[in-house]
């Protein structure tokens, strides 16, 4: 690994956030709740696969901050061990209170210097960091200085995205991934679960837990995939530190 990457990986943080839709069904929102979520199923509804608000509530409502809720929150950092061999450490935060989960975040992420703090996902730009950052503001959490984003200039902000890595400034299309991981030989994440399993999981699995397992994968995909586009090789298996279980007690 090359000192510049070393230097980086210091303040490199990289995350996943899983999500759900706020209540278990539609017919648990408010009045106010249900007609404003049939004015967005209406935009979201099929032409050729006509469902109903509750179902594409059930379905969908997870990926809008204003419908839906954060129950996990993986991250990852590069760190070096005794043989000076790169590895890989991930951890989850899981907390059924939206509120603690977003604050022991919060806390994380002021660990580190917020001018030099890089933190990465994929496609993070347009989905887990402005979803993180809206779920704060509905709970009155200040936001960290690392997540003000406002009135910076794009040079300032030192998020990555790997998706938009990958585009090169092609606007066509999102690439997942588990695409990226497959391209790239990264073993994939999706063997447990898929993402638009969460909610399902979550509300009538109640496993939390696999939904962590699920998260981390995400986390270690990312760093691989990060390694692959910055010309770094991969980490052995023997190297990538994983949790041991999910701390139940805050479930």
């Amino acid at each position: 690994m090359n000192s510049e990457f070393r230097r980086r990986a210091k303040n490199l943080l990289l995350l996943d956030i899983e999500t759900v839709a706020s209540v278990p069904a539609y017919d648990h929102l408010s009045d106010r709740m249900q007609q404003l979520w049939s004015k967005k199923a209406h935009r979201l509804r099929k032409e050729d696969y006509p469902q109903t608000d509750a179902e594409i509530f059930y379905d969908q409502a997870g990926i809008f901050a204003e419908f839906g809720r954060i129950v996990c929150i993986g991250f990852g950092a590069f760190y070096w061990n005794e043989q000076d061999e790169v590895c890989f450490r991930v951890r989850t935060f899981a907390h059924d209170d939206e509120a603690t989960l977003l604050r022991e975040f919060k806390a994380l992420v002021e660990k580190y210097p917020p001018d030099q703090l890089i933190l990465c996902a994929h496609n993070g730009k347009e989905f887990d960091f402005p979803y993180i950052c809206r779920r704060m503001l509905i709970h009155g959490i200040e936001l960290p200085r690392a997540l003000q984003l406002s009135g910076k200039k794009p040079w300032e902000i030192l998020h990555q995205d790997t998706m938009e890595l990958w585009k090169f400034g092609d606007f066509k299309g999102a690439t997942s991934l588990d695409l990226l991981a497959a391209v790239f030989g990264v073993a994939s994440s999706k063997d447990e679960m898929s993402g638009n399993q969460v909610t399902r999981v979550f509300y009538e699995e109640k496993d939390i837990p696999k939904i962590c397992r699920y998260c981390c994968e995400d986390v270690v995909v990312l760093a691989q995939l990060y390694l692959r586009m910055n010309y770094l090789p991969t980490i052995p298996e023997q190297n990538l530190d994983r949790p041991q279980q999910v701390r139940l007690e805050n479930i």
